[in-house]
């Protein structure tokens, strides 16, 4: 479908590609993956047309259609149905056609919309515009009455519903909430063509996609499977490279020292000279550069407070109006890792400024200790940044007590080195915006970390470093996400926000996707249906928020099985040196050393299996108690 041959592109003082070259399969769904700022949206802009290349070509079949979603969809007097059946321009030409067509065209006209299915597009638009949050009552409504970040789903369920032969999205969950993000995972499953996807999303890139395609260093190198698949056959071959790279180097060094030592010698100057040739043909021996994530910085309180940092009882909170949140009956505690659930407009973002102290409640009584820090990150610090400031400026204002070199050092944890330490804000990309704001929010040892949408500027290896960061982190932390897999890893208890209340959600993350996508099937009816059957109500909660230590245990618990699976592969790794005869003879010394080395691994090995199962138990004992 979409063929790539030797594609050269320079831009803004660089080369983005160089001798690119790939071809996907038909009506396959391709996740593309890379570093921020790696040329991915760049890729789509050339497909597009929208860049002119360097050399090389992009090939696709004549009459193909290709659909992206670059920009929020206009604000105009038009019905939002309407404006999502427009997408697809064939069904609208032939609609309006029949208006003005002699009779002996309506035949044909009828014939072909028989054939695209005409009659069912209401009902398919309807569908998708259900699954991206939308409304019966919204279908009617004029486009500008939505927002922008709403015009911006409209433009994504445009895409969707004209089925184009390559559909292009640029990280199409940053403007969906996570039940949204669910419903787009299930759909791009069924799609029945060929899609392009950049998303730093893993659940999605591993549930919805058969390959994954990889732009590093001027390349793209196309991967089958999911996410998970393509890390395993990108460390594989990492570590192919290592060996070919040593094997290299070892027959060059064995060359060199035969020339080295017979050069002078008449009788071996024809073998002399032959090595030399030979040296010069070996390939170079190119180490493998490792991509590296800066680390988070998320310093853990030093004095942790008595229990409960929060108690609300009979709490509402709202804007001056009718409340938005009612009745909440909540206990946040030291080590709690709450997931808030809930789609947009639910009060998931109310319920953080509350806990914030950014929003007065309006009744009830909110408990908290006086001296409590709270760190509270959301999208909009990001938008409110003054483009023309600098981290530099920045950081001197959060620490005015601190020398520059400290400053200096603090924005290099921070993931911004020397290069980017003056660069206006302006000229930072999301992602080093994102970790900018997230290191400071942290920075004073907050008792409790409210994270609202944190991930989305960020790629996938710093997403990863922000959930290591959290694990190690030993306050209290509210996470807000649509990244399924960041909620998974994080929160140990879910709170739901929905008709106006906050409750414990009784089940896991996959109950949770099970309940959305349920729910959206039902909305996704006949709208005569749909007044006829109310959607599925979420499992019940429970009687009373679970106060134990199974948070910690369940961390400690993982740790335990990464160092238990990191000895248990150090062992088989030296169990299969040993395995070789060759290794006796050729290098007893080595032999003897790896097996006293594996004495010291048997015994670590040992002493990791016994660490995992009274962490095991200790964590299922916790959980049986909760």
């Amino acid at each position: 479908m979409l063929q790539i041959n030797d594609l050269v592109f320079d831009a803004w003082g660089r080369r983005f590609f160089d001798g690119a070259s790939v071809t996907l399969p038909q009506n396959a769904k391709v996740g593309l993956v890379g570093r921020n700022g790696v040329g991915k949206s760049t890729l789509f802009k050339l497909i597009l047309g929208q860049l002119v290349l360097g050399s090389g070509e992009i090939r696709m079949p004549r009459n193909a259609k290709v659909a992206s979603v670059d920009q929020e969809h206009p604000a105009t007097p038009v019905s939002l149905l309407d404006t999502v059946l427009a997408a697809d321009v064939e069904r609208a030409a032939l609609t309006a056609e029949l208006d003005v067509a002699p009779p002996e065209r309506l035949g044909e006209i009828y014939a072909r919309l028989i054939e695209i299915d005409a009659d069912r597009a209401p009902s398919r638009a309807a569908e998708i515009l259900s699954g991206l949050g939308f409304t019966t009552a919204d279908l009617a409504r004029p486009m500008a009455e939505f927002s922008g970040g709403w015009r911006m789903r409209v433009a994504l369920a445009a895409a969707l519903f004209a089925e184009p032969d390559l559909l292009l999205l640029d990280e199409p969950t940053n403007y969906l909430d996570l039940e949204g993000a669910l419903w787009l995972e299930a759909r791009l499953k069924k799609y029945p063509y060929n899609a392009l996807i950049i998303s730093h999303d893993r659940e999605l890139l591993n549930n919805s996609v058969g390959y994954i395609l990889h732009v590093r260093e001027g390349k793209l190198d196309l991967y089958t499977g999911g996410y998970d698949s393509f890390e395993e056959q990108r460390a594989e071959k990492a570590r192919l490279a290592d060996a070919m790279r040593a094997k290299i180097e070892a027959k060059r060094a064995h060359m060199q020292a035969f020339v080295d030592r017979f050069r002078a010698k008449a009788s071996k100057a024809t073998q002399a000279q032959s090595r030399l040739k030979m040296l010069a043909k070996l390939p170079p021996a190119s180490e493998v550069q490792l991509e590296r994530t800066a680390p988070f910085t998320l310093p853990s309180p030093t004095r942790p407070l008595a229990p409960p940092l929060i108690r609300l009882e009979g709490v509402s909170v709202g804007y001056g109006g009718p409340p938005i949140l009612r009745n909440l009956n909540l206990r946040l505690d030291i080590d709690d890792r709450i997931g808030l659930l809930g789609v947009n407009g639910a009060g998931k973002s109310t319920f953080a400024k509350m806990i914030a102290d950014a929003l007065p409640i309006s009744h009830g009584h909110m408990h908290r200790d006086r001296r409590i820090k709270v760190g509270w990150f959301h999208q909009h610090q990001i938008e409110a940044l003054d483009p023309t400031d600098t981290p530099l400026e920045i950081i001197r204002r959060a620490m005015p007590e601190a020398s520059e070199s400290q400053r200096r050092s603090k924005l290099a944890q921070f993931g911004l080195g020397f290069d980017k330490a003056e660069t206006t804000v302006s000229n930072l990309s999301g992602g080093e915006r994102a970790r900018l704001l997230l290191n400071l929010v942290a920075m004073e040892a907050p008792h409790l970390l409210i994270l609202d949408e944190p991930t989305n500027h960020l790629d996938i290896d710093s997403r990863r470093a922000l959930l290591d960061a959290l694990n190690d982190y030993e306050g209290a932390v509210i996470l807000i996400t649509h990244d399924r897999s960041l909620m998974e890893l994080v929160a140990d208890r879910l709170w739901l926000a929905a008709d106006g209340s906050i409750q414990p959600f009784d089940g896991d993350m996959e109950d949770y996707a099970k309940f959305v996508l349920d729910r959206a099937r039902v909305a996704a009816r006949a709208p005569t249906q749909v007044q006829a059957e109310a959607p599925p109500a979420p499992p019940k909660p429970a009687a009373k928020p679970a106060v134990t230590a199974a948070g910690p245990l369940k961390r400690r618990l993982e740790a335990a099985e990464v160092v238990l699976a990191r000895e248990t592969k150090t062992l088989a790794e030296i169990d299969a040196a040993l395995a070789d005869p060759d290794l006796y003879v050729r290098n007893p010394a080595k032999a003897a050393e790896l097996g006293q080395r594996r004495e010291k691994v048997q015994a670590a090995l040992d002493k990791a299996e016994q660490a995992w199962i009274e962490a095991a138990e200790a964590y299922e004992t916790a959980k049986a108690l909760a």
